[in-house]
C-alpha cells in the first residue's frame, strides 16, 4: 500500500519554551515560531538565557576576501572588540584591485575610505591623500588597504595566499536541520603550498567579489562552442592596452566583445595605441542593435564628462578608427592554427557573418562564484543571484546605482545562521553596486554579531553630498576608474545629488545618471596612459530605460 504525502503534525511548544521563541527550547527538536527568522535569532530577540552569547564562544569570524569591504569589515570588526581572521586568495590585500591598478577611480579619495578603517589608520600617523585627487587602483592598495592591513588592529589577522574553497556547517551537510545552528560554520581553505585547513567559525562573511568569475561570451549565459578552447585568444575586461599588456595588441587585431564601460576604455585605448602602432585593428561587436546607452547624449548629455567620452567614442567609430559590428550575437569559436588567429561567428540579422581576430577583448561583466557555498544553505534571487530580500532593491531592470536604498543585516542574512554575502558578491549578477554600500553592509553586520541590534538596524546611504559614488571591483561597464558592471554605477559621479538617492520609485535626475545632476566641470582622468575624460553610468529606470533610447 502506497503512502501518501502528507503535512507533518505542528509542533507544540515545550512547556516554558515561550521565552525561546521556538518550540522543543534547547532540545534537538527546537524549532523557530516565526519562520522568517533562525531559531538562535528568535532565541536572541527573545531574551532566552539558553542561547549563549556569541561573543564567548571563542571562535572567530572569518571574513573571506582582503579588498577595501572585507577589511572594512575587519575594521568594524575591529572597533567592535570581536574576533575575526581575513582569508585573502592573492598574494597581497587588494590582489584583486592590483590587477585593474593602471585604471583610475572615478571618485575622489574623499570617498573611498571607510570610516571605521580611518579611526585605525589615523593613529598611525596616515594622513589621506589629495581629497580631491583620483587614486589608480595600485594607488588605492599602495596607500590605503596595505597600510590599513599593519594597523595592529588588523596585523597579524590577514592570511595571504589562502583560498576559501568551501563554507559549511561543523559536522552536517546543507540537508541535516536537527540543531544545525548550535553547530559552528567550517570553512575549509587551500594554501599556496596545497596544505588543506578547515577553521571553525563563530559567522562567515564572505566578500570575496566577482573579479575572475566572468560572464561568458556566448548568448543566452551559456559558452558559446568553442570558448573554452579558445580561451588563450580571449583577454581580461580591463587590459593594459597601452602599458603591461601592449606587445599583445601592438600592430594586431582585437576584437571587444561587450557595451558597457570597460568595453568603451579599452576600445578607446586601443584606438590611441593604433597611432603609435601601425597595423593595429580594433573591432567592436555588440548584441544590440543601439549603443546610445554607451554614446551618452553627446554636448546636450546631462553628465558632461560622460557625453564627452561618448563623443569621443562616436567619433572613433564615424572616422573608421573602430568598425562597429551591431546585432552581432557569438555562436562558436574556432582556433585556426595556420595564422594563429581564432574564428568569431556570430548571427546577425544579415545571416552568419565570421571574425578573425588576434585578441578578443571579454568586456561581458561578471557573476559570483557560489560552488564553494554549496553546503550551506542560501536564499538567493532567482534571476539577480542576490539575497532575496535584497534583490528587489537592486533589480537592474529597475534601479541604477543611485536608486538603492541603504540595506543592512537583515537584509543580508541567509537561512544559514551567521552566513553573510557582502560587498560585489552580495549583488549577484545586478551591476548597481556602490563601495559605499558595502562598507554600510558590513558596518551593520559587525554591529549585529556584536549584538547591537538598533545600530544594525540604522542603516543609512552614506553618500557624499556631491553625489559622487564608487565601487572597489571591476565589472562590465567601467572606464579608468570605474567599476560599474553593465548599465550599473559603481564610478564616480562628480554631480550634484540627485533630490533623493534612495528613493525605489526609480526616479533619478536629468541626464539619468546614478548620481544625480550634472556638475558644471567634467572630470579629467586617464584612459590608459592617455589622457581622456570620465563619465558616469545609470540608465534612468534600470535596463527598463534601454528602450527609450535605441537611436544610435
Amino acid at each position: 500500500m502506497s503512502k501518501t504525502n502528507q503535512s507533518p503534525e505542528p509542533v507544540e511548544p515545550a512547556a516554558g519554551s515561550g521565552c525561546c521563541g521556538v518550540s522543543g527550547c534547547c532540545t534537538d527538536a527546537e524549532r523557530s515560531l516565526d519562520a522568517s527568522v533562525t531559531v538562535t535569532e528568535a532565541k536572541t530577540n527573545a531574551g532566552c538565557g539558553c542561547v549563549t552569547d556569541a561573543k564567548e564562544t571563542g571562535l572567530p569570524v572569518v571574513v573571506v576576501g582582503a579588498g577595501p569591504v572585507g577589511l572594512a569589515a575587519a575594521a568594524h570588526l575591529a572597533g567592535r572588540g570581536l574576533d575575526f581572521v581575513v582569508l585573502e586568495a592573492g598574494t597581497q590585500v587588494g590582489a584583486a584591485i592590483s590587477e585593474w591598478g593602471h585604471v583610475r577611480l572615478f571618485s575622489p579619495w574623499r570617498y573611498d575610505t571607510d570610516a571605521a578603517a580611518r579611526r585605525l589608520l589615523e593613529p598611525t600617523g596616515w594622513r589621506l591623500p589629495d581629497p580631491d585627487a583620483l587614486p589608480t587602483g595600485a594607488e588605492l592598495v599602495r596607500d590605503y588597504l596595505a597600510p590599513l592591513a599593519e594597523v595592529p588592529a588588523l596585523a597579524g589577522r590577514i592570511r595571504t595566499g589562502t583560498r576559501v574553497v568551501a563554507v559549511t556547517r561543523h559536522g552536517l551537510d546543507v540537508t541535516r536541520t536537527v540543531g544545525r545552528d548550535e553547530q559552528p560554520l567550517l570553512v575549509r581553505t587551500v594554501g599556496a603550498d596545497g596544505a588543506v585547513t578547515d577553521l571553525a567559525a563563530r559567522a562567515v562573511i564572505d566578500a570575496s567579489g566577482t573579479w575572475g568569475a566572468t560572464n561568458p561570451l556566448g548568448h543566452s549565459g551559456l559558452p558559446a562552442p568553442g570558448e573554452e578552447q579558445a580561451a588563450p585568444y580571449l583577454a581580461g575586461p580591463l587590459p593594459d592596452v597601452v602599458g603591461r599588456d601592449r606587445d599583445r595588441f601592438a600592430g594586431r587585431h582585437t576584437l571587444v566583445v561587450g557595451m558597457g564601460h570597460s568595453a568603451a576604455n579599452t576600445l578607446l585605448a586601443l584606438a590611441e595605441l593604433a597611432k603609435a602602432a601601425p597595423g593595429t585593428r580594433i573591432t567592436w561587436a555588440v548584441r544590440g542593435s543601439s549603443v546610445a546607452r554607451l554614446y551618452g547624449g553627446g554636448d546636450a548629455d546631462g553628465l558632461p564628462a560622460r557625453g564627452a567620452l561618448g563623443t569621443r567614442l562616436k567619433k572613433a567609430v564615424q572616422d573608421g578608427e573602430i568598425d562597429l559590428v551591431r546585432g552581432f550575437t557569438i555562436t562558436r569559436f574556432a582556433v585556426d592554427s595556420s595564422d594563429q588567429a581564432v574564428q568569431v561567428t556570430g548571427a546577425t540579422p544579415d545571416g552568419e557573418h565570421v571574425i578573425a581576430a588576434d585578441t578578443v577583448v571579454a568586456a561581458t561583466g561578471f557573476r559570483p562564484d557560489l560552488g564553494m557555498l554549496r553546503e550551506i544553505r542560501l536564499d538567493l534571487d532567482p534571476a539577480t543571484e542576490a539575497p532575496t530580500k535584497l534583490a528587489p532593491l537592486i533589480d537592474p531592470n529597475f534601479h541604477s546605482c543611485g536608486t538603492v536604498p541603504p540595506h543592512g543585516e537583515r537584509d543580508l542574512a541567509h537561512p544559514e545562521a551567521g552566513f553573510y554575502l557582502a560587498g560585489m558578491k552580495s549583488y549577484g549578477r545586478a551591476p548597481t553596486f556602490l563601495m559605499a554600500t558595502g562598507y554600510e553592509q558590513v558596518r551593520s553586520i559587525a554591529a549585529a554579531l556584536a549584538g547591537d541590534r538598533e545600530a544594525a538596524d540604522t542603516v543609512q546611504l552614506d553618500l557624499p553630498e556631491t553625489g559622487v559614488c564608487s565601487t572597489n571591483l571591476v565589472t562590465e561597464d567601467q572606464l579608468p576608474g570605474s567599476t560599474a558592471q553593465d548599465d550599473g554605477c559603481g564610478t564616480s559621479c562628480a554631480t550634484t545629488p540627485a533630490p533623493d538617492p534612495i528613493h525605489q520609485d526609480g526616479t533619478e535626475a536629468a541626464g539619468g545618471s546614478c548620481c544625480g545632476t550634472a556638475a558644471p566641470e567634467p572630470i579629467s582622468i586617464g584612459v590608459g596612459a592617455p589622457a581622456g575624460l570620465g563619465f558616469t553610468t545609470g540608465i534612468e529606470h534600470g535596463y527598463s530605460g534601454e528602450a527609450e533610447r535605441a537611436d544610435a
